[in-house]
């Protein structure tokens, strides 16, 4: 499978906006979007005027590039909320809301989704009390999630509660740290994803 083997920055830093990619490191002065908050490369500095195509494709790889999915498997999101009843951008964010691997990241047992993503590979979640190893997997309303008991003793996990305080929790997720317990109260809304996000652009750009 194809992945990005490069420094994850480089990533915000052609996006033009903090992606969190890195965890704890991007709210700090350590971060390098906030040391070079301009593209990466020798002309970087250099207006240039976007057309219509390059602004849409540019929020379509930020979204892409912000839940770590590859091109196949965004199209295909982008189909199925096509598919859907509602409106489409609207139902495209929902659908990468509820990836487990998200779920993961929003509910604090990881400092990233990435992070996020490898954990849940290894089997450290349980969902409705069956061990799960698929990040792409979609929660739904009433699902009940927990670090297995042997996993709980990893170090990211223990702190939780710290990362909980410190991001906030979603009001769609319910998490009791203490149980090692989240719990899926209602599916997420549009109004529920605060991240600067176009979702329209993405829409006009598969669309064409």
């Amino acid at each position: 499978m194809a992945r990005y083997t490069q420094a994850k920055c480089r990533i915000c830093r052609r996006e033009g906006e903090k992606l969190f990619l890195k965890g704890d490191r991007c709210y700090t002065d350590k971060c390098a979007y906030e040391r070079r908050p301009y593209a990466p490369g020798g002309t970087a500095r250099m207006r240039r005027k976007m057309s219509d195509y390059a602004i849409q494709l540019r929020e379509k790889q930020k979204v892409r590039r912000m839940y770590g999915i590859l091109e196949g498997q965004f199209h295909r999101y982008f189909e199925r909320a096509d598919s859907m009843k509602g409106v489409t951008g609207d139902n495209l964010l929902i659908l990468l809301e509820r990836r487990m691997d998200n779920v993961i990241y929003r509910l604090g047992y990881s400092n990233s989704r990435a992070q996020a993503r490898q954990m849940v590979r290894h089997g450290l979640f349980k969902v409705n009390g069956r061990r799960v190893t698929i990040p792409s997997q979609l929660v739904r309303e009433g699902d009940v999630i927990e670090v297995r008991e042997e996993s709980r003793k990893v170090p990211v996990l223990a702190e939780a509660q710290e990362v909980i305080a410190r991001r906030g929790c979603p009001e769609w997720l319910e998490t009791d740290g203490p149980a090692f317990k989240g719990t899926v109260k209602a599916l997420p809304t549009r109004a529920d994803i605060q991240f600067p996000i176009n979702e329209q652009l993405i829409v006009e750009l598969y669309s064409k």
